[in-house]
């Protein structure tokens, strides 16, 4: 009688990412913080909210993705930026969400044609 077989598995498993992780898009800056996007969920989200650091700094919320009816609400420290920044701060959300991670500016191509 031969000795029995014992297999030892060798997959490798991935660690759990931190809580929220997986439905982070990626990050932009200004010359002061760091701004993370975070999608509403993993699949077909409706909204997604930009936040400093601390997540409990919301700093903007954009809903009504899938009903095409777009809306920003502003978080209370955040209000009261200049026009110019908050359209800024919101188009950079708007490509961290769609595309990952905001792109360096040196390798931005234009075509005009």
């Amino acid at each position: 009688m031969s000795a029995p077989i014992v297999a030892h598995a060798t997959v490798k498993t991935k660690p759990n990412p931190p809580r929220g992780a997986e439905l982070e898009r990626g990050s932009f800056a200004d010359s002061v913080r760091t701004y993370t996007v975070r999608a509403s969920s993993q699949t077909a989200p409706d909204s997604f909210q930009v936040h400093t650091g601390d997540a409990r700094d919301i700093v903007l919320v954009i809903s009504g993705l899938n009903t095409g009816e777009l809306h920003a609400t502003w978080g209370p420290g955040w209000r009261t930026a200049s026009e110019s920044w908050r359209e800024w701060a919101e188009a950079q959300a708007f490509m961290v969400f769609y595309n990952g991670e905001q792109p360096s500016t040196a390798n931005v191509r234009v075509c005009n044609g």
